[in-house]
């Protein structure tokens, strides 16, 4: 396959108060060097099915790094074909989550057109159709300015090119939603799908370890809130298709839970009083927190 094209990019993110650099011309790296590193990457995750919890007691915790010469160039060219597959990043991910999909004729079944997405972070269902611009997006699970910032920044474009388009880090989502989620953590975002959080953090989880990037302390609390109420959730591996929200009934509330057993299998456990869902009558101490 011809090689990537060459970049020379200067980076435009303003430096912080007490931030130093700037940011340096961004060459693309070859095809081989990118696949070693996902290569890499792969041979280091943890083994898919491995306890979240364990996995998250692995990584390092640490202050957030400046977000000093961070620029989406650093991370290599949008959507490369990494695996090599004659398909580029996005179709190859869009192709794995929807369901029912058509392709452009001539194309090989690359490029999507059309399918439908039972969507992990609004537990809605999104009809796609290429073009549209305002459905589906594909979600880099641990954003690219929060790995610039627990460890990427230390990085050769080549391993950064395999984080942006590693199938592990990917999932299609409602556009809307990901453009709530920007570059934030898990302290700072959830999914509204309160039966997904289990599954996104410990893919979070999975993606970090894989990369050998750290957790901050807040981020770190917060994986370890929502893992509390499904201490047995596994780590995913890069090519099983995302798991889906469970369905609500219709004309139930999507945050209403009868009893904190179906608090804790929506991984919403433990309440805090003024959380959707709260219930005076699963707070038996009176302390503020039902279902710990």
């Amino acid at each position: 396959m011809a090689a990537l094209a060459v970049l020379a990019v200067l980076g435009t993110a303003a430096c912080e108060p007490g931030q130093l650099g700037s940011v340096t011309p961004v060459a693309a790296p070859s095809t081989d060097a990118v696949s070693e590193a996902a290569e890499q990457a792969g041979a280091d995750a943890a083994p898919a099915g491995q306890s979240a919890v364990d996995v998250l007691a692995t990584l390092a915790v640490k202050g957030r790094a400046p977000k000093t010469g961070y620029d989406r160039d650093q991370f290599g060219p949008a959507w490369s074909d990494v695996d090599r597959n004659g398909c580029d990043t996005r179709n190859d991910v869009l192709a794995r989550d929807l369901t029912g999909e058509t392709f452009k004729p001539g194309t090989h079944d690359c490029v999507v057109v059309r399918g439908t997405l039972a969507d992990p972070y609004t537990a809605t269902t999104i009809e796609f159709v290429k073009g549209d611009g305002s459905s589906v997006d594909i979600d880099h699970v641990v954003a690219l300015s929060d790995a610039w910032q627990t460890g990427a920044f230390r990085w050769d474009t080549a391993r950064r090119t395999a984080l942006a388009n590693d199938p592990l880090n990917l999932l299609a989502g409602d556009y809307s939603a990901n453009r709530q989620k920007g570059d934030g953590d898990a302290a700072t975002w959830l999914p509204d799908a309160r039966g997904y959080r289990c599954a996104y953090v410990a893919r979070q989880v999975a993606v970090k370890s894989a990369y050998g990037l750290w957790v901050t302390p807040a981020e770190h609390d917060a994986i370890a809130r929502v893992l509390d109420g499904c201490p047995g959730e596994p780590v995913p591996s890069s090519t099983a298709p995302q798991p889906q929200a469970p369905d609500v009934p219709a004309g139930t509330p999507p945050q209403a839970y009868a009893d904190c057993a179906a608090v804790r299998a929506a991984g919403a456990a433990p309440l805090h009083r003024g959380d959707p869902g709260w219930s005076d009558g699963m707070d038996g101490d009176g302390d503020g927190v039902a279902c710990e």
